[in-house]
């Protein structure tokens, strides 16, 4: 059966490739609080996809240092992931009264893992717009972003920088706005997809998109290119969603599970095992809805209500999840998860691409092909 130009939108060949100068329209999904490395990074640049890093976490300098290290490890495009909205209640209101109570609340919990409470620091995180500078003077290939537009001066700096900008849409009307504002590239991150869920113009909880209805209509209403996130771990999710359209994927479970990513070896085992057969959908340990794989401390925030906004759940929890990553723990970290990981089979982030690569490549027909037909 022949398959049109229409279903593979060119593939490999594809607007997502030619903006971004790849070989293969595959985007490493950008993995925020410690789990992206430069060598999973570097490994996805350098095998012809866009590798990413996600610095939301992470102060200007901090940034800055990244992208140095990143242009030393690869030659090839990259980016640099940041949030938009970093803060859902002001600091104001994050009174030292309300911030004393949230540390009572979890006294049982620092000294089980044996760390002491974090002390109410002048300032909660970096804000976006320093650190939105901070990648500009990285100068990584693209710069992506989730939870937001960026506005219209930040933007037009990018551009006129020469960095290609990939907006996050959880719900058609999220990658209409990302299209109006000029965004490169809308990435439609669906509901399957593990990590928080980027949602900005409704709750969260409102925005559960599925990745196909969510990459069909986006591509049917908006004029940039859409790049399928979300359940795609292997070559026939890859050909699924370019069926819709898709002119891009990316994937962030798959190869969060490889030896290259800076996750645990728990979680990697968790992962690659039967333990992520069951995700759930959770603000305990940020503050902001998350997919992950179940845990004794989601379900002990839940039932006791100590959970603060982000990003003070996250600054409340930050010694516990280090320490309980150094310990081996599973039981009170966060382990983020998609939901296809009974399809994970790859340790080596170069064999994930290759089979990702090399199957896509035998079900649909190049480029040539395409037009022949």
């Amino acid at each position: 059966m022949a398959i049109s130009s229409r279903f593979s939108a060119g593939w490999p060949d594809t607007r997502v490739s030619r903006l971004l100068a790849l070989d293969r329209p595959i985007v490493l999904g950008p993995f925020g609080g410690g789990l992206s490395s430069v060598a999973l990074t570097a490994a996805v640049a350098d095998a012809g996809g866009l590798g990413s890093f996600g610095v939301h976490h992470l102060d200007p300098a901090e940034i800055r240092d990244i992208g140095q290290e990143l242009h030393a490890a690869t030659r090839r495009p990259f980016a640099l992931n940041l949030w938009v909205s970093s803060h859902d209640l002001p600091e104001r209101d994050m009174t030292r009264e309300r911030f004393d109570a949230a540390v009572r609340r979890l006294e049982p919990l620092y000294a089980e893992v044996g760390v002491a409470a974090p002390a109410y620091p002048e300032r909660f995180s970096a804000s976006f717009e320093d650190q939105a500078e901070a990648v500009l003077e990285a100068r990584p290939a693209a710069f992506s972003f989730v939870f937001g537009v960026p506005d219209e001066r930040l933007l037009a700096a990018f551009g006129d920088a020469g960095v290609v900008t990939l907006g996050t849409a959880t719900t058609p009307d999220e990658a209409v706005a990302l299209d109006e504002a000029g965004i490169d590239i809308v990435v439609a991150s669906g509901a399957e997809a593990g990590g928080h869920r980027g949602a900005f113009l409704a709750p969260a909880e409102d925005s559960l998109v599925g990745t196909l209805p969510l990459v069909r209509i986006a591509v049917e209403e908006i004029r940039a290119p859409v790049i399928a996130a979300g359940g795609i771990a292997d070559a026939r999710a890859i050909v699924a969603v370019l069926a819709l359209g898709a002119e891009g994927v990316q994937i962030g479970t798959a190869f969060l599970a490889t030896d290259e990513s800076a996750a645990t070896a728990e979680h990697k085992a968790e992962l690659l095992g039967r333990g992520a057969r069951h995700t759930t959908l959770t603000r305990a340990f940020s503050g902001r809805l998350a997919r992950g794989i179940p845990s004794q401390l989601v379900e002990r925030l839940t039932a006791t209500g100590a959970i603060e906004p982000y990003p003070y759940q996250s600054y409340l929890l930050g010694p516990v999840q280090k320490a309980a990553r150094a310990q081996g723990r599973t039981d009170v970290v966060a382990m983020w998860s998609g939901q296809a990981t009974p399809l994970l089979e790859h340790h080596s982030a170069a064999a994930l691409y290759a089979a990702l690569t090399d199957g896509t490549d035998q079900l649909v027909p190049t480029t040539t092909e395409s037009a022949i037909r």
